[in-house]
């Protein structure tokens, strides 16, 4: 395997805490895509709850940490546009007042992808098309949507497995998720979700995707156990692709 085909797996806190089943579907995803996944021990959390709270400091100690740990692997991967963007954007700016810290942020954050920014724009693979797969429509995350612009790549890899993909009339609109926001303000949040939720069920699809951990444990919370299916794109495209 060359150096070119390892990647390194970083699987963020909600993945590993409360959706394993993405990470699981993401290494089978990037294995079927020719890639050797190793998965960094020492991860921790990439500092995006300390930092959206101006706890600057504990926010810098994470970045550090994080780009000692993946700096000498030759890509990581996320199956998360949010913690993405916080290594992609947020690092540079946080690291810059360091210049070697700086220097290596920057390094970090061009060989670090979203999943399905990944598999489209780097790896160009394309999952096999299942026989039957139900339509879904697709939620675009903050993060996701507006600061690393992806949108396309998602849909791309759900209709090439086989999904109809039924747009929402705000896909990009905010599910109330938010991080800490959904904590310190659960009213609003909440009426937030409820209506991302509404605005899915309109569509007819049955399930509900979006590439970002948040979202989907936000949005699981105030939805009808017995309605809407609501499920990251890495498992709907494992299961469809195998």
């Amino acid at each position: 395997m060359t150096e070119a085909r390892r990647v390194a797996l970083f699987v963020t806190c909600l993945v590993d805490q409360v959706l394993p089943e993405v990470g699981v579907a993401t290494v089978r995803l990037l294995r079927r895509a020719g890639f050797k996944v190793e998965f960094p021990v020492a991860q921790t959390c990439c500092g995006q709850p300390f930092h959206n709270s101006g706890h600057t400091s504990e926010a810098v100690r994470l970045a550090k940490r994080t780009v000692e740990i993946l700096g000498d692997y030759p890509t990581v991967v996320l199956p998360s546009g949010s913690c993405a963007a916080m290594i992609r954007v947020e690092y540079p700016h946080l690291l810059e007042p360091w210049p070697d810290w700086h220097s290596r942020a920057q390094a970090l954050a061009a060989k670090t992808f979203e999943l399905s920014e990944f598999l489209v724009e780097q790896a160009g693979w394309m999952p096999v098309r299942a026989a039957s797969a139900p339509a879904v429509t697709y939620h675009d995350s903050c993060h996701m949507c507006r600061m690393l612009q992806l949108g396309a790549e998602p849909r791309k890899l759900l209709a090439a497995s086989g999904h109809r993909v039924n747009e929402m009339r705000e896909s990009d609109r905010c599910c109330g998720f938010g991080g800490l926001f959904s904590l310190r303000m659960p009213e609003v949040s909440n009426a937030m979700t409820t209506e991302k939720v509404a605005q899915a069920n309109e569509t007819g699809a049955p399930i509900l995707a979006s590439a970002d951990p948040g979202c989907i444990i936000q949005m699981r919370g105030l939805a009808p156990e017995d309605g809407l299916q609501i499920e990251h794109i890495a498992t709907l495209l494992e299961a469809a692709s195998r």
